[in-house]
């Protein structure tokens, strides 16, 4: 089965799939699933515009609404993560996962979904030691703090990975997993990113949650982002079993979709061709689902997850057979993912723009309905009303990093993903164009009615034999890039360059980062 993974995509839908639609053109292929590792950007209107966490300037509406509203359809099948520049408010309707537009599918804070028989787990957001004990409190209308900490991984989503115990094939981060450059062409990454040098020495550089998940699950491959950079690594994980070969981790970051950039490789995974072309829930994850719905935590208070240290009755929330049985039953034995996609907010009109729209806090269908299946609750609407218990006003949490609350053992130093600065990410600390987004929550129009029916079928896919995969530890044929702000200078003319296989093997060639699709702009970088 063919993959494309892409990087970051800041809501650039329409180049990524462009992209991928020349590709497989030229190489009279069909690409089966798309994987974004995040910076979605699902931004449905303006509201949902003033939710993202970037500078006013960054705040584009760009391309997704026309997915959502049905304008356009996505040509493949797409399943992605959050990062740190995300529309908060939509993806907090779906905290375990959903449809955000047709054929467009969120795996919520964390999930693990099944596609032709490949296992595809993920985690959303990036890694921040003094938020990771909290609970999932934030709503709109967000704080300057709130719109920040929204999408800060939690010790509960980690928590609830690491019951897992079947194999996982495919696992997205936004962030690296911390110690992952020591597997890979260090040098080629300290070449192209030479601000990384001190993390990288230091082996700060990335998320440490993201490193247990990884030593954990052990997939097959990993994919992430965030860091703007092309990045390959192979990782031998130590023998637990006398007898079986050690499993081994192919990791691939790469950078976001603008021109001139490694934003896109397709890669050969193998799957099971007697498996539906349809997505299907994960068993096991729904049973840990299922077992962990009581460590729910909606407030801003941080709290250990249960561990065997004597003070905790149970501390194994590992999926039993019971619980399968159970899940299977409330499903009615069918794991089929329903293609329940609806619209739950007006959408992005630019020829009747509404700037003073505001955030909009909604609980979404899908998840109502998901919940109700396997009795679990939905944070969202937990979180919805502060008079109905259970939440914590976001305005009263300040914690800075200097006053962690984190036990001092565990990951006690933040340096996660950007700990020096990189002229490369969207920053945030001094500027003065992130407004408040304290303003008053509403509901949507009493004139407007939802459409609930708005679903559309999955394409059949091409069955791809696949005995092959992304091969090389070290991209050695990478070439090295200058390490300053992006966008400055004219780029020198480029060879041509494979999109899919490292290794050249394969017989598509394309123009170096996609020149073809759409012309450099400088003004377009950030």
């Amino acid at each position: 089965m063919k993959i494309a993974v892409e990087g970051c995509c800041h809501g650039e839908l329409d180049k990524i799939y462009e992209t991928i639609q020349l590709l497989e053109k030229v190489g009279n292929t069909k690409v089966d699933l798309l994987l974004c590792c995040g910076d979605f950007q699902a931004v449905r209107n303006e509201g949902d515009m003033k939710c993202m966490a970037v500078p006013l300037k960054y705040r584009q509406m760009q391309t997704f609404y026309k997915y959502y509203s049905g304008e356009k359809q996505a040509p493949v099948l797409t399943i992605f993560i959050g990062g740190n520049h995300e529309a908060s408010n939509y993806l907090q309707e779906l905290p375990y996962g959903g449809w955000v537009a047709p054929n467009i599918y969120y795996l919520g804070y964390a999930g693990v979904v099944n596609y032709r028989g490949v296992r595809i787990g993920g985690i959303s957001g990036i890694f921040k030691f003094h938020d990771y004990k909290k609970g999932h409190f934030e709503h709109p209308p967000y704080t300057k703090e709130t719109i920040r900490s929204a999408y800060h991984v939690r010790n509960i989503e980690v928590f609830k990975l690491k019951q897992l115990k079947e194999p996982m094939d495919v696992f997205l981060s936004h962030d690296w997993p911390r110690s992952i450059y020591h597997y890979g062409n260090k040098k080629n990454l300290l070449q192209k990113k030479g601000f990384f040098k001190n993390e990288v020495e230091n082996n700060t550089l990335g998320s440490p949650a993201a490193s247990e998940l990884l030593h954990h699950l052990q997939p097959s491959y990993w994919f992430s982002a965030h860091l703007h950079v092309k990045f390959a690594a192979f990782m031998q994980h130590p023998n637990k079993e006398d007898g079986k070969l050690p499993k081994a981790t192919k990791f691939l970051a790469l950078d976001k979709c603008l021109p001139h950039r490694d934003f896109l490789q397709v890669v050969e995974v193998e799957h099971d061709p007697s498996k539906p072309d349809q997505l299907e829930y994960d068993l096991e994850w729904l049973s840990v689902l299922k077992a962990t719905k009581d460590l729910l935590n909606v407030t801003s208070k941080a709290w250990n997850m249960p561990e065997n240290n004597g003070l905790h009755s149970r501390w194994d929330f590992s999926a039993t057979e019971q619980t399968r049985q159970e899940v299977l039953h409330d499903l009615g034995n069918d794991l089929t993912i329903p293609l329940n996609f609806s619209v739950t907010l007006p959408f992005y009109n630019p020829n009747k723009p509404e700037y003073n729209r505001v955030a909009t806090h909604v609980v979404n269908p899908q998840t109502t309905e998901f919940c109700a299946r396997l009795g679990l609750s939905d944070i969202n609407a937990k979180i919805r009303q502060p008079d109905e218990g259970g939440e914590v006003d976001a305005e009263d949490d300040d914690v800075d990093s200097s006053d962690s609350i984190e036990d001092p053992s565990e990951y006690s130093t933040d340096a996660s993903g950007l700990s020096s600065v990189n002229p490369d990410e969207i920053t945030l600390e001094d500027e003065e164009g992130i407004e408040d987004n304290s303003v008053q929550s509403v509901e949507p129009s009493p004139d407007y009615t939802p459409d609930f029916s708005n679903a559309r079928v999955l394409p059949d896919s091409m069955a791809v034999s696949s005995d092959d995969a992304m091969d090389s530890t070290n991209d050695e044929t990478e070439r090295s890039e200058s390490s300053q702000t992006e966008g400055e200078g004219k780029h020198p003319e480029r060879q041509l360059k494979r999109l899919s296989g490292e290794n050249g093997r394969g017989s598509v060639m394309i123009k170096r980062r996609n020149q073809a699709i759409y012309t450099a702009n400088d003004e377009e970088d950030e």
